[in-house]
């Protein structure tokens, strides 16, 4: 099948309903997969983890098994596979650039994720750019700024707070030198969404430019650079229902022109030459190119602009209005446990996307996630993240490291030292969120019905003793 229409193949079936109250998951790979439990029997794998990786949607899987037999190396070859798969690859810049809401002139780097679009970002910032982030973010977006002047501000409450704490922190700053805002679309941790076009209006007013760590809001809401007026974006394919690790760093095209090539090698350069000297003189690509030396991931960058269109033709609205319903029963039924706390900076009312964090009075986190896994067949997270900062705020401890499993971390109504997370999104079916609610419910109520143990810093069911019911 050609790989000009290899993208055509299962869209009518994605954007049947455009009812959001009438609206389906959308269909992912893994959907059918029955994991075994530890009480017996098996049960349909409930996966709760998108924040960290989504599944593949099965619309893009197809699509890239419709493409990899004609998978060719690409640019300057002259085979006619060679020529299609260069064309697939470009043409899958244009449709992410259209996904993003380009405006003329800005450029799409494909990378390996949200955490090299930025180090790549921080590695073309301009001599004594200061960068300002804040303590709340993602690591992907919170340490890459090392050869930087680095301003952390602290965890606002609001977002109005976020935007003044933003606004005091630049008009203090140096009014000539160049200058970069590091913000979340959404947090990976409360899920809530973050007043991104107004800190873009902040950071505009005083002279500096901002970048957006889009990987949880890309999945769930449309995006659009120029309407948020946002420098950058950055986002990965593995959080937006694409696999094969690859990413997107989108926007302004002056500074990676004028910046040393990411990495140097093959097809960043437009020509090499020898000098006299025995050195060699190297033009640089001034396209997105020059940031993309070697052999490009051809089928991550094409699953990524298979998601992009496969959620634009399945319809937004309904996405957002059917995922606005599965936090709704997520977030009632968590709150009649009395011995849940979710996690929240901006409070109950603020807008959010299906990631939702919680710690449960006199539960180590990795003891009731391990429950949740071997007792019900649901994945959630627990940990901090990646979040260490923004995490430990919001409960309130210290760097410590987690107590053992099996007895709880902290006595009913002491702090907690990690969290656990919950995480839905296109492909989540209704049974899935039902189903944690219930666990939640029974496991805090009742117990879990196993023992468990801790090895190599997990807690895992304990397989070894003769008595394994709790």
């Amino acid at each position: 099948m050609p790989a000009s229409t290899a993208a055509t193949a299962t869209a009518a079936a994605a954007a049947e309903s455009a009812d959001p109250c009438c609206a389906e998951p959308l269909p992912v790979l893994g959907r059918d997969v029955t994991v075994p439990l530890v009480t017996g029997g098996e049960v349909t794998y409930a996966a709760l983890d998108y924040a960290a990786s989504a599944p593949a949607l099965q619309r893009v899987w197809d699509d890239v098994a419709a493409y990899a037999p004609y998978y060719g190396s690409v640019h300057r070859g002259a085979g006619y596979l060679s020529q299609l798969s260069t064309d697939l690859f470009e043409n899958a810049r244009r449709t992410v650039a259209e996904f993003l809401g380009c405006r003329e002139g800005d450029q799409v780097v494909f990378t390996r994720s949200t955490t090299d679009s930025l180090n790549l970002l921080a590695a073309a910032l301009p001599a004594d750019c200061q960068v300002f982030v804040f303590e709340t973010e993602h690591h992907a977006s919170l340490l890459p700024w090392r050869d930087a002047r680095v301003t952390y501000l602290n965890a606002p409450r609001t977002p109005g707070d976020a935007v003044r704490n933003l606004e005091r922190a630049l008009a203090d700053r140096d009014p000539y030198g160049p200058a970069l805002v590091c913000v979340t679309g959404a947090s990976n941790v409360t899920g809530e969404l973050w007043p991104v076009r107004e800190l873009a209006a902040a950071a505009h007013a005083h002279g500096a430019r901002i970048v957006l760590d889009a990987a949880q809001l890309a999945p769930h809401h449309p995006l659009d650079i120029a309407e948020l007026d946002v420098d950058w974006v950055a986002f990965s394919g593995h959080k937006l229902y694409a696999p094969f690790g690859s990413g997107v760093l989108a926007g302004r095209a002056d500074w990676l022109r004028a910046a040393e090539p990411y990495l140097a090698g093959g097809g960043a350069s437009r020509t090499v030459t020898r000098r006299t000297d025995g050195g060699v003189d190297v033009e640089w690509h001034d396209t997105a190119a020059r940031h993309e030396a070697g052999s490009p991931n051809v089928i991550g960058a094409y699953s990524i602009a298979a998601a992009c269109k496969a959620l634009t033709e399945a319809g937004f609205d309904a996405l957002v209005a059917r995922e606005r319903q599965l936090i709704r029963t997520v977030r009632e039924g968590l709150a009649e446990v009395p011995e849940v706390r979710v996690l929240s900076l901006f409070g109950d009312d603020a807008p959010r996307v299906g990631v939702i964090s919680f710690v449960v009075d006199g539960w180590n986190s990795s003891h009731f996630a391990a429950a949740l896994s071997a007792e019900y067949g649901i994945g959630v997270r627990d940990g901090l993240f990646c979040a260490h900062p923004l995490v430990r705020t919001l409960l309130g401890s210290a760097p410590d490291e987690p107590g053992e499993c099996g007895a709880p971390e902290a006595a009913p109504g002491e702090r907690s030292l990690n969290a656990i997370r919950v995480s839905f999104g296109a492909g989540t079916p209704d049974e899935h969120v039902e189903r944690f609610v219930r666990a939640v419910k029974e496991l805090v109520s009742d117990g879990a019905r196993w023992s468990y143990r801790t090895e190599d810093g997990r807690c895992v069911p304990d397989t070894d003793s003769e008595a394994t019911a709790a």
